[in-house]
Parts: C-alpha cells; sequence; structure tokens
C-alpha cells in the first residue's frame, strides 16, 4: 500500500495563494507520476497539474500561468504552488501518485476561495 498525506488547504480571499503538499510512504516503488486533481461540489473531478519522475508537467486549462506543480523525488513529496486564486478554485484537492503497481488516492484537503 501506499500512504499519502497531504497538507496546506485552508481558505483564503480572492487573488491570494497558497502552497499543498503531498508526501508519499510506503510501498512507493519507482514513482512515475505525481500530481493533483480537485472535486468541486457537483462536477466531476478533473486534473490540475502532474509532473512525470522526469520532470514534465502537465496543467489544466483553468490553472495554466497561475499554479505550479514540482516535486522532491528524495522526499517523494509533491508541491502545488497556487497563486491568484479565484472563486472557481474553491474545491477538494486530492492529491495522485501512480506506480507500476496502480494508482494512489489522498483523502483530500478543502481549499476555499472567497470572493
Amino acid at each position: 500500500q501506499v500512504q499519502l498525506v497531504e497538507s496546506g488547504g485552508g481558505l483564503v480571499q480572492a487573488g491570494g495563494s497558497l502552497r499543498l503538499s503531498c508526501a508519499a510512504s510506503g510501498n512507493i516503488f519507482s514513482i512515475q507520476r505525481m500530481g493533483w486533481h480537485r472535486q468541486a461540489p457537483g462536477k466531476q473531478r478533473e486534473l490540475v497539474a502532474a509532473v512525470t519522475s522526469g520532470g514534465s508537467t502537465s496543467y489544466g486549462d483553468s490553472v495554466k500561468g497561475r499554479f505550479t506543480i514540482s516535486r522532491d523525488n528524495a522526499k517523494n513529496t509533491v508541491y502545488l504552488q497556487m497563486n491568484d486564486l479565484k472563486p472557481e478554485d474553491t474545491a477538494v484537492y486530492y492529491c495522485n501518485v501512480v506506480n507500476f503497481l496502480g494508482g494512489y488516492w489522498g483523502q483530500g484537503i478543502q481549499v476555499t476561495v472567497s470572493s
């Protein structure tokens, strides 16, 4: 099993910033990709950002230019720096890790952006 511990969520005003962290432990075995998805009430879960073991990144269209994903391979930790937050960024954010055994999800962390 892989355990994911997320931190850094909370309440912020529009235009503000937050930094999410997700630390992976357990049967990690060569993580291939780490990333973040989010799910707002009444909406489907969507990709926010992901980063591969080689450092390639991808972003959802709505966060490009505002969010930055990074990872510390030595710590098996992925970070999501979120700047210029908007009320529509309000959602539960889920850490996701993929290795050759499969995909794993964190328990989710709430991010609320007030207008």
